[in-house]
């Protein structure tokens, strides 16, 4: 069994930052990625961040230049450096923990972002 937890979201203005952090917990055996998705009202959850085991990253294109995910393999938790945020960053965002046997979700943090 494997827990998620993510934390660090709250309300800021746009131009504002945010660090969020996730750690997965439980019986893990390996991690090939982690990674950080989003889903606002009305929308799919869409990816927003991802960094594999060897330190490789990839963005999408909305967040490139204002968030940065890093990783602490030895604590198992991934980060979401997020900066010059704008009121289209709301959403309710979420961390997935991927490897060989294990694709799991936490409940999610909530970011509001205020013009």
């Amino acid at each position: 069994q494997v827990q998620v937890v993510e934390s660090g979201g709250g309300s800021v203005q746009a131009g504002g930052s945010l660090r969020l952090s996730c750690t997965a917990s439980g019986t893990i055996f390996s991690i090939k990625a982690m990674a950080w998705y989003r889903q606002a009202p009305g929308t799919q959850r869409e990816l927003v961040a991802r960094i594999f085991s060897g330190g490789s990253t990839n963005y999408a294109d909305s967040v490139k230049g204002r968030f940065t995910i890093s990783r602490d393999n030895a604590k198992n938790t991934v980060y979401l450096q997020i900066n010059s945020l704008k009121p289209e960053d709301t959403a309710v965002y979420y961390c997935n923990v991927n490897g060989a046997v294990l694709n799991a979700w936490g409940q999610g943090t909530q970011v509001t972002v205020s013009s």
